[in-house]
């Protein structure tokens, strides 16, 4: 019984699978918030990935846009604007127009009052005679813009109004009932003509509306139909549905995208189909379109702005477009004007004109090319979280976590580049977040409990160890057990030196306190400064420090490391001098020296007892590179190998070719000096490269006056002063024809 117990409370690579995917189950059914809103980004990313997909020729948009504007006026313009656009697109053989405008207030540009005041002051004068009275009343009739409008959309007969629906009690506090009534008048007609329920207990969970702001009456009873464009946009502000029905008044009324269809159509049937868990379908004649229980149609954007054809309003009203553009389509009118744009947040853009929303409605009915989210997919959801979660089991067991990363990844791309080809080739919508977090958490829990039962071990072997070899040996050994063998590899490398320089007179003027004190604070800051940069501290030697940048992790920048390691190493050096002149006690000055090459790394001692170090002629030139600072009074000197690597983000000036104890061929040193692009003046430096020049070619003259200008510029300058030495000794005393300039030393 109690073995039965501790099995079944025994974690094991299944029970955490199992744990996660009925976790993941459970939050898919209750759909969590933040992952629900991290699906609907994942959406976003299939539409752009998807691209831009041609829209069919039927919608066509007529923009009231900056050119407008311009040519036409500020808007809103005169009633008579639109009329003529009205006009002149039923001459042109319009099949429908729809406006993405309300017009719910007379026309502010109408001077009809004006007249109708004149007309009742020529009465009161007594100059009512009828020719007067003839004349007046003709150009009461010609100011009346809103009648104008209302005359071309009735010879039109084919204009769909928009309105827009008020859902919450703040936005209808100031209307009455008589307001209301009005406003349900100027709708009628223009409601589903058939709702159909499938069971007793059938219901459509729409949003309803409390009232409407609707066009201006004339207009309103003379419209072919009308349709709202309200729109309701997701949790984070984008607009992926349509509300295809909002109820109002005991009726259910289409959108201004559904209504031009009827209008385009000829009026087909426009029903919609309701059982107890919502909205079934839109029927739209012989076209089911597909909705959520909401009613409202998931949109299959065709692109950015600007997808479906754009014409400019003014561009009609002055004759310019061929009238044959515009033969048998639908026309939408509306706004896309800077300060009147109607701005929409889409899968494509966060700036997206509103009208293009309804013509992508329009087209995706047209073309029936939906994007859909059917009943069945939870059920695929569900069953891709179970195989996902349980397939990563025996693919993760028996591999080390690194691999199990490798097979998380293609794992995860291959059903991301699945579940994108299913959306882009077949319009489904197929959930992609709660299975790709399914494999990932399984890994991690798989992971970590591979990692927690393999500390265990590692603390063993650390406990038999731990007196013999060192703590970064130990840990390479965890990681690779082979590892625990005399022997290295040869790897590119970039190693650190540095030394205090008077380092033996300055302890002598300490007692062994003072000394161990002040080496120990200096040796700690400049240690952080290693580990900082993720710099391996080989060894201390007495004073010196050896670090090494590459090894044993791979670092592909370890010539930058150990750069500005030691640029960091000199600007906390320059703080703990002025601490210590404060304090009154000796300040410590120091060289370092950077190589960079090919170097043998790994353990290297006895069978007994051995360290992880760096060997190899790279490494001995580090270290003579370190003393070489004495020579030139410098403070960082680094090889050419280390500056070919590192010569497009640092600051060096050449000092020299020299040819160290112990080599053959000579080197190029460079003192390092700072960052490219940081404040300081480095002015002297090409004057000081002039003067090198110069001694190269025994031009000693010469190079001797550029080497002075670089001391009238900095007087401290080390280098400068050394050369001016060698120019006057190798004036007095020239070298041979053939010399190469190279400087050779001839002490560490």
């Amino acid at each position: 019984m109690k073995n039965t117990i501790r099995r079944l409370f025994t974690v094991s690579p299944f029970k955490i699978a199992f744990l996660v995917v009925v976790v993941m189950v459970f939050s898919s059914y209750l759909k969590v918030p933040f992952l629900s809103f991290m699906e609907l980004k994942a959406l976003d990313l299939r539409f752009i990935s998807r691209g831009v997909v041609e829209p069919g020729p039927e919608t066509l948009i007529v923009a009231i846009d900056e050119k407008s504007l311009s040519e036409l006026g500020r808007w809103p313009w005169k009633r008579t604007v639109i009329a003529d656009i009205v006009n002149k697109l039923d001459e042109y053989g319009v099949k429908a127009i729809g406006f993405d405008i309300v017009f719910a207030e007379p026309d502010e540009h109408a001077s009809r009052g004006i007249l109708e005041e004149l007309n009742r002051e020529f009465q009161h004068m007594g100059l009512d005679d009828a020719r007067i009275q003839e004349l007046v009343e003709r150009r009461m009739e010609e100011a009346d813009t809103d009648v104008a409008l209302a005359r071309a959309i009735e010879d039109a007969g084919k204009v769909t109004l928009g309105y827009f629906f008020y859902t919450s009690e703040r936005e209808t506090a100031h209307l009455d009932e008589q307001a209301v009534e009005r406003t349900a008048r100027n709708l009628e007609g223009s409601h589903y003509q058939a709702i159909r329920a499938t069971s007793e207990g059938a219901y459509a969970p729409i949003v309803t509306a409390l009232a409407a702001a609707t066009n201006i009456d004339m207009l309103s009873e003379v419209a072919e139909n009308s349709g709202y464009f309200n729109a309701f946009p997701d949790v984070d502000g984008t607009n992926r549905w349509s509300p295809l029905a909002i109820g109002f008044n005991g009726k259910i009324y289409p959108s201004l995208s559904l209504a031009t269809l009827c209008v385009y159509r000829d009026w087909p049937l426009l029903g919609m189909l309701v059982s107890e868990g919502g909205v079934e379908e839109v029927v739209f004649g012989e076209t089911r379109v597909p909705v959520d229980r909401h009613g409202r149609m998931l949109l299959n954007y065709r692109g950015p702005g600007g997808t479906f054809p754009h014409y400019s309003a003014s561009d009609i009203v002055n004759d310019r477009l061929p009238p044959e553009t515009f033969k048998d389509k639908i026309v939408l009118m509306g706004a896309t004007a800077t300060g009147i744009y109607d701005l929409r947040v889409t899968p494509f853009s966060t700036v997206y004109p509103g009208i293009e929303i309804h013509a992508t409605v329009i087209d995706n009915i047209l073309h029936e090319d939906f994007v859909q989210r059917p009943s069945w997919a939870f059920l695929a959801d569900l069953l891709t979280i179970v195989l996902l979660g349980l397939l990563m089991v025996p693919l993760l067991s028996k591999v080390r976590a690194a691999a199990g990363l490798v097979i998380t990844f293609v794992l995860v791309v291959v059903y991301v580049l699945f579940n994108r080809f299913i959306f882009t080739n077949y319009s489904l919508w197929l959930n992609m977040v709660y299975p790709v977090i399914t494999v990932l958490l399984v890994y991690i829990g798989i992971t970590l409990y591979k990692y927690i039962t393999e500390e265990r071990e590692k603390k063993k072997i650390k406990g038999a160890f731990q007196y013999y070899l060192t703590a970064s040996v130990i840990n390479e050994m965890l990681k690779d057990p082979s590892k625990l063998k005399l022997g290295g590899d040869k790897k590119d490398l970039s190693v650190l030196f540095s030394d205090i320089r008077g380092f033996t007179t300055i302890s002598e003027s300490l007692t062994p306190e003072e000394l161990v004190y002040l080496l120990n604070e200096y040796l700690t800051a400049m240690t952080d400064k290693v580990f900082e940069h993720e710099g391996l501290l080989d060894k201390y030697m007495g004073d010196a420090i050896m670090a090494v940048f590459g090894a044993p992790l791979d670092q592909p920048d370890h010539a930058f490391r150990a750069c500005r390691t030691a640029l960091d190493m000199m600007s906390e050096l320059r703080k703990l001098q002025s601490k210590w002149t404060a304090e009154g006690r000796p300040v410590l000055d120091i060289g370092i020296g950077i190589n960079t090459g090919d170097m043998v790394v790994g353990n290297m001692g006895s069978e007994m007892r051995f360290d992880y170090t760096v060997m190899g002629d790279n490494v001995n030139l580090g270290s003579r590179l370190e003393g070489i600072n004495k020579e030139y009074g410098t403070n960082i000197v680094i090889s050419e190998f280390t500056y070919e690597q590192v010569k497009d983000v640092v600051l060096c000036r050449e000092l020299d070719q020299v040819q160290v104890k112990g080599k053959n061929l000579p080197v190029r040193i460079y003192e390092l000096m700072g960052f490219r692009g940081e404040e300081g003046d480095f002015s002297h430096v090409p004057v000081f490269e002039e003067g090198l020049d110069y001694y190269r070619r025994c031009q000693w003259d010469d190079a001797v006056a550029r080497f002075k200008k670089v001391l009238d510029m900095r007087p401290d300058d080390r280098p400068a002063a050394v050369y001016i030495e060698r120019c006057e000794a190798l004036r007095n005393n020239p070298p041979e024809p053939g010399w190469d300039g190279v400087f050779r030393m001839t002490r560490k």
